[in-house]
């Protein structure tokens, strides 16, 4: 069967190369790819180039009949005359030969395809959800867990991922939080450097490398009142300097695609926005590759009321800066006519184009347009053995400890009972996340299942109670059971006869991710009620909680012995789970998130401003806070246990003053003082006190996770560099000012050692 699948792209190479290599001097690949790009713009007219700034969406059996009507047929048409640049959600090898070749052998020109998916956090395989990953701190465990998603992207014929989302976000109503890295820039900007690394590989011309996508661009995340699409209003100081970060750290690691956002910004919807995509994007930053549109963003200026129609969108957002209109059609419409009007100019259009062509020269399309499309591949590296080794090691990594009192965890291997309860700990499905698409339903490994692998207790599972009541879907609202308790008693019995409960409880799978806003952050329906319930029969409760979002859960964080933060991991959620209860894995994960007390206190994080009335010195009420709750977070950012402990001391700064310029040196002694070998993030956060422009309390600049066997000692080696120290003021540009800085080193946002440092 391989040779014959080799035999049959070396056959179609020959053909793609004898019929068009003689004539089209684009398809030499001795020449440098700028020269081969402004050879093939010299052949194409005017509407061939319009056309690779189109993208659809396939909505149609590539492989069956022919589509007769409608805007599948015109799609269908549009690509034989060499009209599309790029399909989106056609996969699988059978699938996309098909549509390629009509591509490359059917048209004029023979212009292949970009294939784009959303491979969010895998793609048949599944990883932990992003926000989870980033719970690790693991630079390069979510390196490689991107690189499985590729391999296995890449695999099905895919060559493009809308990921990753880059978004910071400090607003746990906002569903969207699932798919990012957290609240902090410095923190996502690490992780987005990893995931472009993952997706892209070491070659963009590798059959296993695909392209990655930066999305979204810009200040999605800071969407009013959290809810999704909506507006977003902010200052230029927390644009550069929370905001843009990530994006640049992806331009620097060699992203090649950028998606922009729904949102406005400055009243100016991103997608027309050419501040951000001109001036910054492609201007400031040198960005070389193409912007897309996210889903028909281009339409949506006119529901936006910055567009009159189509034709005026269409103006817009290509003057603007976006490459490629996915799925509204209006470049297609509307681009020609405004290009021959003089309403666009020619340039344009050229500038566009150049850019989706040397992505497609750099992916190596021009020269072997099917080198996706293996069928060996798609059978071998599908739902392998060692993906699956990949994703559980990263969900394990994933987990975070929020609290072990009484040393409750790690559970016993032996001679314990144990009551299992919640319908989420029997549930294959929530585990896989909001963003699987190309994943089988349920297909995790479920609590249950993980648990049911240690033998040597007894497990007695009861469901308590229902998280939903409809059957969940991409497409569906959520509806929330509030009304059944009748498995409640079943429940309290199982707890009162157990040595342990277990309670595995948290959001449905699809109650975070794009549309899911809420503005409740407690457990959906009655699963509150049910763990009281059974708390007052049974109190020696692990809870685990299976979430997409920081959750606010005061009452269990005083009433609770042990919290343990699983989120939603994937493939191998279940096993990942049993094995950090049962101790055959030391959690490390850390928050990449605060979790609120309350939703009255979103939008929540750590790195604040101080106000002018930060405490109540004076003994009265005329200082910032809440009457009737803490202003701290329930569970800081970087906050984290482990099975072991972990003893901080000697934090020492190289000497007192520096010259700007000067690399700062900072260390410390961590030592083991548990009973457990253990993995520890040691976390640098500075603050600048004094600064032409107010800066944080603290932030994020630098952290190691570093692994010490039990009574083991490390000294751990920070650098501090003007890039660090620096911060951008209001007009974009990057300062870095002399004065007094505070160095804390800890084991979250909210505690450590502490020293300073004069920068002169």
């Amino acid at each position: 069967m391989k040779k014959q699948i080799k035999k049959y792209a070396f056959l179609v190479l020959i053909v793609y190369g004898n019929g068009f290599a003689q004539t089209k001097k684009h398809l030499n690949n001795k020449l440098p790819i700028e020269e081969r790009i402004s050879l093939l713009m010299k052949d194409m007219t005017l509407e061939e180039k319009v056309g690779q700034m189109n993208q659809y969406n396939g909505s149609w059996d590539v492989t069956g009949p022919k589509p007769e009507s409608g805007s599948n047929e015109e799609k269908y048409n549009n690509i034989k005359k060499g009209w599309v640049g790029s399909m989106l959600s056609v996969r699988g090898v059978k699938e996309v030969r098909a549509v390629q070749k009509i591509a490359v052998e059917e048209t004029r020109l023979g212009i292949p395809l970009i294939f784009g998916f959303d491979v969010i956090h895998g793609y048949k395989t599944l990883s932990p959800i992003p926000l989870a990953e980033a719970a690790s701190w693991d630079l390069e465990a979510i390196k490689n867990s991107s690189r499985v998603a590729a391999l296995e992207a890449s695999a099905s014929g895919l060559n493009w991922t809308f990921a990753p989302n880059v978004d910071i976000s400090n607003d746990a109503r906002w569903g969207r939080v699932m798919e990012g890295a957290g609240e902090d820039p410095y923190l996502g900007s690490k992780i987005a450097t990893a995931r472009v690394k993952g997706f892209q590989g070491e070659n963009l011309s590798d059959n296993t490398s695909i392209i990655a996508c930066a999305k979204h661009f810009a200040a999605y995340g800071f969407v009013e009142a959290g809810r999704d699409y909506n507006s977003v209003d902010m200052s230029n100081s927390k644009l550069y300097n929370t905001v843009l970060p990530p994006f640049k750290a992806a331009v620097d690691a060699g992203i090649r695609t950028f998606m922009n956002s729904f949102n406005t910004l400055n009243g100016i919807p991103a997608t027309g926005n050419s501040f951000l995509q001109r001036d910054i994007l492609k201007g400031a930053w040198g960005f070389k590759g193409f912007v897309v549109s996210d889903w028909a963003s281009v339409a949506e200026m006119i529901t936006h009321g910055y567009a009159t129609d189509g034709a005026d969108a269409a103006k817009k957002a290509a003057l603007a800066g976006s490459d490629m209109d996915m799925e509204s059609n209006i470049y297609i419409k509307e681009l020609v006519q405004l290009v021959k009007k003089g309403s666009v100019k020619q340039s344009v259009i050229d500038d566009a184009v150049h850019r989706i062509l040397r992505v497609k020269f750099e992916l190596g399309l021009f020269d072997n347009p099917y080198k996706y499309c293996d069928e060996a591949r798609e059978k071998s590296d599908i739902g392998s053995k060692a993906n699956n080794d990949a994703v559980l090691d990263m969900a394990k990594k994933s987990i975070v400890l929020l609290k072990n009192d009484r040393n409750l965890l790690p559970l016993k291997k032996t001679g314990t009972k144990i009551a299992l309860i919640g319908a989420l700990a029997n549930d294959k499905n929530s585990p896989l996340g909001s963003w699987r698409i190309a994943a089988d339903d349920n297909t995790a490994i479920s609590v249950l299942e993980g648990m049911q692998q240690y033998k040597d207790n007894t497990l007695v599972y009861e469901k308590g109670t229902e998280v939903a009541t409809n059957k969940q879907t991409f497409l569906d609202e959520v509806k929330v059971n509030t009304t059944d308790f009748s498995g409640f008693e079943a429940a309290k019995n199982a707890a009162k006869e157990a040595d342990v409960v277990v309670m595995v409880l948290g959001e449905i799978g699809f109650q975070s991710g794009e549309g899911r806003s809420r503005t409740e952050l407690g457990l959906p329906g009655n699963q509150q009620q049910l763990l009281e319930e059974v708390y007052k029969v049974n109190p020696n409760i692990v809870l685990v909680l299976n979430n997409g979002r920081p959750l606010a859960l005061p009452w269990a964080a005083e009433n609770i012995p042990a919290i343990v933060e699983a989120w939603q991991l994937g493939t191998q959620s279940g096993n990942a789970i049993a094995q950090v209860l049962y101790g055959d894995y030391n959690p490390s994960g850390k928050l990449p998130m605060s979790f609120p007390r309350n939703v009255g206190q979103c939008p929540i994080y750590y790195n604040l401003y101080n106000t002018g009335r930060p405490t109540d010195k004076d003994q009265n009420v005329f200082w910032s806070h809440y009457s009737d709750v803490e202003k701290t977070p329930l569970y800081p950012f970087g906050h984290g246990l482990s099975y072991t402990s972990f003893a901080y001391k000697n934090l020492k700064i190289a000497k007192p003053s520096f010259q700007k310029g000067e690399k700062i040196q900072v260390t410390i002694e961590v030592s083991n003082t548990g009973n457990f070998d253990g993995k520890e993030v040691v976390q640098l956060y500075v603050n600048d006190p004094v600064a032409s422009i107010v800066r944080p309390v603290k932030e994020l600049k630098g952290f190691e996770l570093v692994a010490l066997k039990k009574g083991e000692t490390k000294t751990i080696h920070f650098t501090l560099t003007d890039k660090e120290l620096g911060f951008y003021d209001n007009d974009g540009k990057f300062l870095v000012e002399s004065g007094l800085f505070n160095v804390m080193v800890g084991w979250n946002s909210n505690e450590g050692l502490t020293s300073e440092f004069e920068l002169k």
